[in-house]
């Protein structure tokens, strides 16, 4: 079992810049994919300082297959755990329907707040040296608690009081002892260090807080807030001038971590993604609060990739890239009752980045809300020769708010004065019940592939005002290449001819 925290580096390091969504000078990392196959880690130009408590005797090395590229297929891993059972919140009823999660979601709220049984063992991080005075790192002490909570053979909560909490980059991982979810209350404001030479900014060490290899899941409850202080360090995103480009840190990476519910916490001013979610199943994410800047690059909301049987709902996200961003290998994700923005709104795809992409489908967008994003409901692929699939996306019952690009399939992503056509199949889209208000004259636009035509693409009951500079002369419309659109109801703009 290894918990581990990552030491600053003593070495000069060459810092590893994250690619903001729509530059198209660079090539993109590859999201989900820690670095991936063609990418790697490269050494930070910025020079440490010691870490000293963050030095621990547990086995670090353990963590350098943390990367999904380097674990099996969430389909394989997870076949020895019932994705269609969760524990609830309380740790008292077993073998609840996945689909039915409202009771377990309810419970989390007296959870967050220390409502449990008395059969639940608490391990507070102020037992295990942590201080709450925002100036000392208690890294090392917030492992001790997770670990201690991990190995107790009964049902545990890690607690995180209210107060003002300093950590560097940290790895929670299993497998557990505990029979249920292990439940980590945060009810304190939690900042990381914004040096950003704390993190070595490669494939395996990139993130902020990661939790690993959670065969029977974690609760992550309570009004807690997680800062990333990545306000120093959005500057050094300059992919627009660099082709080779990796991620800055998340502030919560969840990794083959299955039948899990996060709930109630906040995360505020990420270095990169927010809640980033790789090789799990059934994950519950329930209202949640995200916050940057609109201009903070690369900080989407929510970033999903390799997973299966995720849900997001009733949650606020505000933040400078994507507000849900889902990506190859995703399959069986609801999203609905969400209000993003800014932000660049809910985005499919970008596949055809790497070779051996495993397809998305299965997506639903839902009764939810977008103000001011540079786009609505979008999905994106390269121009590639990769043969992977995106299918069976609906995106009904949208309110847009002077939003640019409200319906979007974009299969040009990236560098368009590259001449190859992109692959990728889009298929079984709906678009439906789609209302507000449009600041860009072409309101709906479906850029479709001249090789690989989108196919089965639905638009049903859209009514869009036009909202943006009261002189533009051109018409409000829609536009339409290499698709075949299939009517109905209200059409405002009109349709493509």
């Amino acid at each position: 079992m290894a918990f581990v925290t990552r030491t600053r580096i003593t070495a000069v390091l060459l810092l590893c810049l994250v690619i903001c969504d729509g530059c198209e000078g660079g090539r993109p990392f590859d999201e989900g994919n820690e670095g991936g196959a063609s990418k790697k880690s490269n050494k930070s130009k910025y020079k440490s300082k010691d870490v000293g408590a963050d030095k621990v005797d547990d086995a670090s090395d353990k963590s350098k297959d943390v990367g999904d590229d380097k674990v099996d297929d969430v389909s394989t891993k997870s076949k020895d755990v019932d994705v269609d059972k969760v524990d609830d919140a309380s740790n008292k009823t077993k073998d609840v329907d996945a689909g039915k999660v409202g009771d377990g979601l309810d419970k989390t709220k007296d959870v967050g707040v220390g409502k449990v049984g008395s059969d639940v063992k608490s391990f507070n991080v102020l037992d295990y040296g942590a201080k709450a005075d925002g100036k000392t790192d208690s890294s090392i002490n917030f492992i001790r608690t997770f670990k201690a909570a991990c190995n107790f053979r009964g049902d545990a909560m890690m607690v995180i009081p209210k107060g003002n909490f300093l950590i560097g980059p940290v790895l929670f991982s299993g497998p557990c002892f505990n029979p249920s979810p292990l439940i980590v209350q945060a009810e304190g404001m939690v900042k990381a260090q914004s040096d950003i030479s704390y993190f070595t900014g490669g494939a395996d060490n990139t993130d902020w807080i990661t939790f690993q290899s959670l065969k029977n899941g974690v609760i992550l409850t309570g009004d807690g807030t997680f800062h990333g202080q990545g306000a120093l360090t959005w500057k050094y995103n300059d992919c627009a001038h660099k082709s080779k480009c990796v991620r800055l840190p998340s502030n919560m990476k969840f990794v083959r971590v299955n039948d899990t519910i996060i709930r109630g916490i906040k995360s505020v001013d990420a270095k990169g993604f927010h809640i980033f979610v790789t090789v799990s199943s059934n994950v519950k994410i329930y209202n949640v609060n995200v916050q940057a800047p609109g201009n903070s690059p690369n900080t989407d909301g929510i970033h999903i990739s390799k997973s299966n049987k995720i849900e997001i709902s009733e949650s606020v996200i505000a933040t400078g890239d994507d507000c849900v961003s889902i990506i190859h290998g995703t399959s069986e994700i609801s999203i609905k009752n969400v209000t993003c923005g800014p932000g660049h709104g809910f985005s499919i795809g970008s596949l055809g980045h790497y070779d051996d992409e495993a397809d998305v489908s299965q997506i639903s967008v839902t009764n939810s809300t977008l103000k001011g994003t540079t786009n609505g409901a979008r999905i994106k692929t390269y121009k590639t020769d990769s043969p992977s699939k995106a299918s069976n996306i609906f995106f009904k019952d949208l309110i847009l708010e002077n939003v640019a690009n409200p319906i979007i399939i974009d299969q040009e992503y990236g560098n368009r004065a590259i001449a190859q056509a992109s692959r990728v199949s889009i298929s079984d889209v709906l678009f439906e019940n789609i209302r507000g208000t449009s600041v860009s004259k072409i309101a709906v636009q479906l850029l479709c592939s001249k090789v690989n035509p989108c196919s089965g693409v639905e638009i049903k009951n859209v009514k869009l005002e036009y909202s943006g500079r009261p002189n533009d002369p051109r018409p409000f419309s829609s536009n339409c290449t290499n698709a075949k659109v299939i009517y109905a109801g209200t059409q405002s703009p009109p349709p493509c001819s």
